[in-house]
């Protein structure tokens, strides 16, 4: 997913009189170093999620222990502080990356890092640094290029199919999808592959997309029956206009707007996003995992949709799915059992419609125009705030009229003064 961000400024949040509830400046601007974390616990402050989500209650429960998490992503680093020897395993299936899948890669390196901050990170110290929804959790790293020529024969398609499949070959049970097609559909290779996990008791999250980087549909995985798709909200609790698309697919919501992250590098990095809401919710759902270790994928699901707060709406709607989590009540609610995934069965929508795309009478096919996945989009940066040199929008919208107006104004008043002269010169003329 391509980031909607600004760098947290840390060494300003804790000069003196800096509140920790201070707005971050609205430009982009360096964080402080990792070597120099002494009270960072400011960026703890950040995360609003743990308190007003109840996250912090939750961890009464469950801090995701004995759950392991794959991130498919551009890689995590499992070297900064945050996810000290949370990494337990990795791979890279784009074949730029190193064999641990900690290699960054891709149009954005640094996404999936701070994803699995958010996921399970465990934070620098004790009370400082991001503390992840999940601290007990481990992960997988699995890494895709996103946006990267690799020179691969294989497509980012069937590398991601491939990444589903290591993921469950290799212990996760829970896969976390920072990612979009951009498209409702996917390959015939993902019908296989997700296929694959939900067989194998795996629950798949993924993101809705971000509207105000122009996802303005869900796409793929997340509109793959079964998959818990992820819209997100802003701070009141709202459906965010920018930062989540809306759609009948989505599972359930979480925060998406002013989540604080950890780069490669140590550095904290404030996003916006459904890719930074998908963590949270596979985090969850490594809490519920581990709260209920007899309970199947499908009644995981359940138990994370039918605690949701639907925020008045019927159920799903397009906008919040089954509601906004709500981790207290995941965890500790009475929820009835479900026979089923209750997102829907791939394997019914494969059986129909796969096989309504080959009883279609034969026609001039036309060649399709690739698809390749993304990182979930970022929102487009607002640049306008990092110069005062004038940009094309204020010199076509602004500069240029005002120019405009300033000189008819001139004119104006330059012939007004010389007709109040002329008119003077006259008078005095007829008194003579």
């Amino acid at each position: 997913m391509r980031l909607a961000a600004f760098a947290v400024a840390v060494a300003a949040l804790l000069a003196p009189g800096a509140a920790a509830a201070a707005v971050p400046a609205p430009a982009p601007v360096a964080a402080a170093p990792a070597a120099g974390r002494v009270g960072t616990d400011i960026v703890r402050d950040y995360e609003y999620w743990l308190g007003e989500y109840g996250f912090t209650t939750a961890w009464n429960s469950s801090r995701g222990e004995g759950q392991t998490v794959a991130v498919i992503d551009t890689g995590v680093v499992g070297s900064v502080a945050e996810l000290d020897g949370v990494v337990v395993d990795g791979t890279d299936v784009s074949g730029v990356g190193s064999s641990d899948g900690q290699t960054p890669v891709g149009d954005q390196p640094e996404h999936g890092t701070m994803v699995a901050s958010l996921l399970a990170g465990r934070g620098s110290a004790p009370g400082s640094g991001v503390i992840g929804v999940a601290p007990a959790a481990k992960l997988l790293s699995i890494s895709v290029a996103f946006g990267q020529d690799t020179g691969s024969t294989v497509s980012t398609d069937d590398q991601i199919a491939e990444a589903v499949r290591w993921a469950v070959d290799h212990g996760a049970d829970v896969i976390n999808m920072s990612l979009t097609r951009n498209t409702r559909t996917w390959p015939e290779s993902w019908d296989d592959a997700f296929g694959y996990a939900f067989a194998n008791d795996v629950v798949v999250v993924a993101a809705a997309g971000n509207r105000g980087s122009g996802t303005t549909e869900v796409g793929a995985p997340a509109t793959i029956p079964g998959v818990l798709a992820v819209a997100g909200v802003d701070r009141d609790k709202n459906a965010s206009f920018d930062a989540s698309s809306q759609g009948i697919t989505i599972g359930v919501s979480a925060p998406s707007e002013k989540l604080v992250g950890v780069k490669p590098d140590g550095q904290y990095l404030q996003w916006d996003g459904t890719s930074a809401a998908t963590p949270l919710v596979s985090g969850l759902v490594a809490l519920v995992r581990a709260a209920y270790p007899d309970l199947d994928a499908n009644n995981v699901i359940q138990r994370v949709i039918a605690t949701a707060d639907p925020r008045g709406h019927d159920v799903p709607s397009p906008l919040y799915g089954y509601g906004i989590i709500d981790p207290p009540a995941a965890l500790t609610e009475q929820v009835d059992f479900v026979q089923a995934n209750p997102l829907g069965d791939l394997g019914e929508w494969i059986r129909i419609h796969r096989r309504a795309e080959i009883e279609q009478p034969e026609a001039t096919e036309q060649p399709e125009e690739e698809v390749v996945p993304i990182a979930d989009p970022p929102l487009p940066r607002n640049t306008a705030t990092l110069t005062l040199w004038p940009t094309p929008w204020t010199l076509a919208y602004i500069t240029l009229p005002l120019s405009i107006v300033a000189g008819f104004g001139t004119l104006a008043a330059l012939l007004g003064i010389g007709a109040v002269r002329h008119i003077r010169r006259t008078a005095r003329s007829e008194r003579q």
